[in-house]
C-alpha cells in the first residue's frame, strides 16, 4: 500500500526473545511470566504487536522448560495473528537466531522487541518501522542524561562526553535480509552482541535512531517490577 504509515502493509514479522530466566529479579518464575495486574508481562508485550495492523506473524522464543506454559498463556492471542512459540537459546542472540528461522520468508521487515518492555506504544512502533523502511535499520533510544565515567577497578579513568551517548531500547527493526545476514555473519565469526543493532553495525550499515520513551523500561530488577506494577495500576 504505497504511502501507508511505516508499519501498516502487513509485511512485518515480529521476534520476541523471551528465553531468559530473569535471575537478576530473584524469582523462581521467569520475569516475562510474572504479572502486571492479572496479565503476564509477556502477554501484555505481545498484545501490542497482535493489535498492530502491520504485523504478519509473531515468533516468541521461550525457555525450554516453559514452552508449554508460554504457549498456553499466549493461546488467546494466537487466533488474532499467526503466533509461534519456539525454544529459545542460552543467550538473547541465540534466541533471536532461532526465532528468525520461524519467521515467514516473505516478510519485508523484522522487528525485534524485548519480552519485558511492556509499555511501548503504537506510535513508537510506527516510528521505528517508518525509519527502517527508509534506511534499512532503526532502533529507538534515549539520550543519556547522567554524567558517564569510564572506570578501571575502583578508580575513574575518564569522563565521557555524554552529548553523543544514547541508551538503546527496543523495538528495533530491520530489512529482513539484512538482519539475517548480520546474524549469519556474527554466528560464523563467533561474535555475541547485546542487541541486533550491534550485529548490523558490523556489516557497515548505518542504524537510524528514533527517540524512545522514558516509560519504555526493561523490567530487570525488583525495583523495575515494582515501578511497572504501579504504572499498570494507574
Amino acid at each position: 500500500m504505497p504511502g501507508a504509515p511505516g508499519g501498516q502493509r502487513g509485511d512485518v514479522a515480529v521476534v520476541i526473545p523471551a528465553g531468559g530466566l530473569g535471575t537478576r529479579l530473584g524469582r523462581r518464575t521467569p520475569k516475562q511470566l510474572l504479572t502486571l495486574g492479572r496479565t503476564p508481562i509477556l502477554a501484555v508485550t505481545v498484545r501490542h504487536f497482535v493489535e498492530h495492523p502491520g504485523t504478519s506473524a509473531i515468533v516468541v522464543a521461550a525457555p525450554t522448560r516453559y514452552l508449554s506454559r508460554t504457549r498456553r498463556l499466549l493461546a488467546p492471542l494466537a487466533g488474532r495473528r499467526p503466533l509461534t512459540v519456539v525454544e529459545g537459546g542460552l543467550t538473547r542472540q541465540e534466541s533471536v537466531w532461532r526465532a528468525l528461522q520461524a519467521t515467514p520468508g516473505d516478510a519485508e521487515l523484522i522487528v525485534v522487541h524485548d519480552a519485558v518492555r511492556p509499555f511501548i506504544t503504537r506510535a513508537l512502533i510506527d516510528a521505528v518501522l517508518h525509519a527502517a523502511r527508509a534506511d534499512g535499520a532503526a532502533l529507538c533510544a534515549l539520550p543519556i542524561a547522567e554524567t558517564v565515567k569510564r572506570v578501571s577497578g575502583e578508580y575513574v579513568e575518564t569522563t565521557l562526553d555524554r552529548s553523543s551517548l544514547w541508551a538503546a531500547q527496543t523495538p528495533q527493526a530491520f530489512r529482513a535480509a539484512l538482519l539475517r545476514e548480520a546474524h549469519e555473519k556474527s554466528h560464523r565469526d563467533g561474535i555475541f552482541g547485546t542487541d541486533e543493532a550491534m550485529l548490523v553495525e558490523r556489516l557497515g550499515v548505518p542504524v537510524r535512531i528514533v527517540r524512545g520513551l522514558e516509560a519504555n523500561i526493561k523490567i530487570t530488577t525488583p525495583d523495575d517490577l515494582r515501578r511497572a506494577r504501579a504504572w499498570a495500576r494507574r
